[in-house]
């Protein structure tokens, strides 16, 4: 999993799929344990152990979440386009039966090695086959020309639901405005945005000090990164979009009947967001 011992950060993907296979029933994704190894065995026990073993529920419930959002949208007839931002091994297609467009997108080495599993796996019948169009990125560096053109050629004018999460942690201030401005460019009137975000007073906490502990020990030195918590002000204050819900992990919690484990200062609290885009 790791080059000379350390997580580079894009291999958190696997964390997170691992995590979502621990409990199907929570996390309503049956394909995630298809990425178990035990290559990352060691690193999800040591994860686990040093930051929080809530995590295995956060993530789990983010997963339902999401899914039972964009669902519900695709019911409604109110979404005809799936692109999902930093998609890392996250299975939505293969959880979703209505015929929509997915678009995928990611560092290119994770979308490499996704389409190779994936495509393993489907002639293993052992996900259904889905049309997924993705695309390499690096939201580190100027994208947005190409990836707007690439976009266009597969969307159209055609509804869509952008999902963006376990990404903007690792992104700054900068890369975040572009990345939302980006956003507001590629949708129209009655597109929704599902973000996941840490909020500011999370630094305070015992969890948040364990998880940036553990970040510094085992990420490579190359791929740390000043973390970036986003406070509720920033998606109130987005123009051009309307926030229509707004959970956390607790809220989730109660709505999934997920019990509580942990003392809250030991839980990694993630904010989740569904925006509209109103204008």
């Amino acid at each position: 999993m790791g080059e000379k011992e350390n997580i580079q950060i894009h291999h958190t993907a696997f964390l997170i799929s691992n995590f979502r296979s621990y409990d199907e029933d929570l996390g309503q994704d049956v394909y995630a344990k298809l990425w178990n190894s035990q290559a990352n065995e060691k690193w999800i026990k040591q994860y686990l152990q040093e930051v929080s073993t809530e995590e295995v529920y956060s993530h789990c419930l983010r997963n339902s979440y999401f899914l039972d959002t964009i669902k519900g949208l695709i019911q409604e007839n109110k979404i005809e386009v799936l692109l999902n931002f930093g998609c890392g091994f996250s299975m939505y297609p293969y959880l979703i039966d209505e015929e929509i467009i997915h678009i995928e997108i990611d560092k290119t080495e994770v979308l490499d090695f996704k389409n190779l599993k994936i495509k393993e796996w489907q002639e293993q019948n052992k996900i259904p086959y889905r049309k997924v169009h993705r695309i390499g990125v690096d939201f580190s560096q100027d994208y947005t020309h190409s990836l707007k053109e690439k976009i266009r050629q597969i969307k159209g004018n055609k509804s869509c639901f952008i999902l963006v999460e376990g990404v903007l942690f690792f992104l700054d201030k900068e890369e975040t405005q572009q990345l939302f401005s980006f956003f507001n460019s590629i949708q129209q009137k009655g597109d929704f945005i599902g973000s996941a975000s840490f909020k500011d007073e999370l630094r305070t906490t015992t969890a948040y000090q364990n998880l940036i502990n553990f970040l510094n020990k085992n990420v490579s030195e190359k791929d740390r990164r000043n973390y970036q918590t986003i406070p509720d002000s920033y998606y109130h204050d987005l123009e051009n979009y309307k926030v229509r819900d707004q959970q956390d992990y607790f809220k989730l919690s109660k709505k999934y009947h997920n019990p509580i484990r942990l003392a809250r200062d030991l839980i990694l609290n993630e904010n989740f967001y569904v925006l509209e885009k109103i204008n």
